[in-house]
């Protein structure tokens, strides 16, 4: 396990490094790609050492602990195939791209991080490596270094940042409470704590903000769809597909490991989950652009994910239909988004737009593009046959069968019949805006006859071989997954089971009895609904597709960005500016008392680069700049914990 375990978080950082002092060229993507083949061989490895831990006392203070069980063993396959996939795709869409080589470097380094992340045996083992991962995928959503691209990435640390000061807070609470934070035993300390247990859950709450804040979880998401829309297409992949997944992990280690059959936190999960499966779904509809389309839609899926979450911990000792729902549902996710993003990549290398008025008609007549696009697209869906339908069955079975325990026990389940029909509209939301997105690339012509013929020109030459190998390959994993579920999703599924509950089993579920294949139709109702009235009827219209979405309702820009960067400043320097004039007052006072002078006004001398600010210097750009800026978020972030430690540190 030592070697091993090093060898997968270790030997990608080691070859970015390596790739960086390359250049940018062929060259580094070779290397790049015998590093992802190498890294993807390693982690089956993982499969012959399930039960195998690794400690490293005394690194970063408290010490690194990993472990694997059999639900890290497979996230670490699975991050490693998307790597695999994302890296030689890599290749070709970024041949071209002078800064290639720094691109590889800050791949291969978060992919180091996130496999640190998904073997932690602790949560701070957890919190490091995934504060080491946000810092490492954070210049690939900058890499194109346009202001779009570094406002995006802005908002993007902002959130790794501050969520990872909240958590740390949240982890000293627990530490300071329970004495531990190792997976393993958190639950034991917590059942035998003899204090205030709203305190575990206000600690417990607070580690939660930053892996809320990865997975786009309401009202946490607005860094989503910028991060999506301006890093290159496989990053975008990797940001969707599996990064995410790396804060649904961190939820999964709370959730099964901290608070096992609570109540209060199954339903604060399960709450979340269900507003984020809503809002992302109406954005979706709303949508006009490629890319932030399958970001809302990623968001709505991972809502899924969280109600699957809730429901492990509601359901307790009988928690084994949610586990399996949202362990398959994080999986097939993540596979469905590799291949649409990837092959939006396509659509995004050729015309380097993301509008649907730009793209509408590119994919008329090429079927292999066709076909890698629909697979994910009915799989997301939740069709039958299709992956997609297994786990969010199982994930709508989960919600059934709480409201018959309920009922069974006499008590009121009127809030969990809410839930199920409010799952079942995010699921019809889901088939609005993937046929509208699916119609406007492959069914629709472009309005410019001129553009149209344009793309008719590309049929047979709009992508090399390898795309298609790939996109089309992977694609083809949706119907297999969802015709032979006992043969495939049932044993990943029994694999990762052991995470959440000792008991393993193996459940025999009748996939596509009438009674769950009434679940998806109504869903597929509700979306052929949504597709005719609202997005026929309000987001295409003559001219164009156009957004309904209200700019007012833009958290980001209403509510954040002036919070962040008006008020809190502000706030400092008002502080600042009392602090300055501090030693003023005491002259005044003292000339009062001891000379007897009175003035009524004091007259601070005044700093003339008091609060002064350039937003664009030219000394400091692109890199240096944003560098800078991470620094000085990480310095507030650091002060805030410091200050917390002692305030608390004084009150206990």
């Amino acid at each position: 396990m030592t070697i091993l375990t090093l060898l997968l978080i270790l030997l990608p950082m080691a070859a970015g490094v390596a790739v960086y002092r390359m250049g940018a060229g062929k060259p580094a993507w070779s290397v790049t790609a015998a590093v992802v083949v190498g890294e993807f061989v390693l982690s089956l490895l993982l499969l012959k050492r399930l039960g195998s831990v690794l400690e490293l006392p005394g690194v970063c203070g408290l010490g690194l602990n990993f472990s694997c069980t059999g639900l890290q063993a497979w996230l670490c396959i699975l991050a490693a195939f998307l790597w695999l996939v994302s890296g030689l795709f890599s290749g070709t869409y970024l041949e071209q791209d002078r800064k290639n080589h720094r691109y590889y470097l800050f791949l291969l380094l978060t992919e180091g991080a996130i496999m640190g992340v998904f073997l932690s045996a602790d949560l701070f083992t957890t919190l490091v490596c995934f504060e080491t991962m946000s810092f490492a995928s954070w210049p690939l959503v900058m890499h194109r270094q346009t202001p779009q691209a570094i406002r995006a990435a802005n908002s993007y640390l902002a959130y790794a940042v501050i969520g990872g000061m909240v958590s740390l807070m949240g982890l000293f609470l627990l530490w300071s409470a329970l004495g531990t934070l190792r997976y393993e035993e958190l639950l034991t300390a917590y059942q035998s704590y003899s204090g205030d247990r709203s305190l575990i859950f206000l600690a417990g709450c607070l580690a939660l903000v930053t892996f809320a804040a990865k997975v786009c979880m309401f009202p946490l998401h607005t860094w989503l769809p910028g991060s999506y829309a301006e890093a290159p297409s496989p990053a975008t992949a990797l940001l969707s597909g599996i990064i995410t997944k790396a804060g649904v992990f961190g939820i999964f280690g709370l959730t099964a490991k901290l608070f096992y059959a609570n109540l209060r936190w199954g339903n604060l999960i399960l709450l979340f989950g269900i507003a984020t499966a809503l809002v992302g779904g109406t954005l979706a509809l709303c949508c006009t652009d490629l890319k932030k389309t399958i970001a809302y839609s990623s968001m709505s899926q991972i809502g899924f994910i969280l109600v699957g979450t809730g429901m492990t911990a509601l359901l307790g000792e009988e928690n084994h239909m949610a586990v399996w729902g949202s362990v398959l549902h994080l999986t097939n996710h993540s596979l469905i988004k590799l291949v649409l993003l990837l092959t939006g990549g396509v659509i995004v290398y050729h015309l380097g737009a993301l509008d649907y008025d730009t793209i509408r008609g590119f994919g008329r007549g090429k079927p292999a593009l066709a076909f890698a696009f629909a697979m994910p697209a009915l799989g997301v869906m939740g069709v039958p046959v299709w992956n997609g339908y297994i786990s969010k069955t199982l994930i709508h079975e989960s919600i059934v069968e709480y409201i018959e325990e309920l009922e069974r026990a006499g008590e009121a389940a009127g809030l969990y019949h809410a839930v199920e029909w409010l799952f079942l509209i995010a699921g019809g939301m889901t088939v609005g805006y993937m046929t509208k997105l699916f119609l406007c690339i492959f069914v629709e012509k472009n309005t410019n006859s001129s553009i149209q013929a344009k793309y008719d020109a590309m049929n047979g030459k709009y992508a090399p071989k390898l795309w298609i190998l790939l996109l089309d390959g992977c694609a083809a994993l949706m119907p297999v997954l969802g015709l032979l579920p006992h043969l495939t999703q049932d044993n990943i599924a029994m694999l990762a089971q052991d995470y959440f509950t000792e008991e393993v089993l193996r459940l025999n579920v009748h996939y596509f009895s009438l009674t769950n294949l009434k679940g998806a139709g109504i869903s597929l109702a509700i979306g052929a609904v949504l597709y005719l009235v609202f997005v026929r009827g309000v987001v295409l219209t003559k001219e164009g597709y156009r957004n309904p979405w209200p700019k007012v309702l833009d958290l980001e820009e209403r509510v954040y960005v002036p919070l962040l960067f008006r008020v809190l400043p502000m706030i400092g320097a008002l502080c600042a500016r009392l602090a300055g004039s501090l030693f003023e007052w005491c002259v005044a006072l003292c000339n009062r008392i001891l000379f007897f002078r009175y003035d009524r006004i004091v007259h601070p001398e005044e700093d003339t680069y008091f609060a002064r600010y350039k937003s664009d210097d030219p000394g400091v750009r692109g890199f240096r700049a944003q560098i800078a800026y991470a620094l000085a978020l990480f310095s507030g972030g650091f002060v805030c914990v410091v200050v917390y430690l002692l305030v608390s540190n004084f009150i206990l």
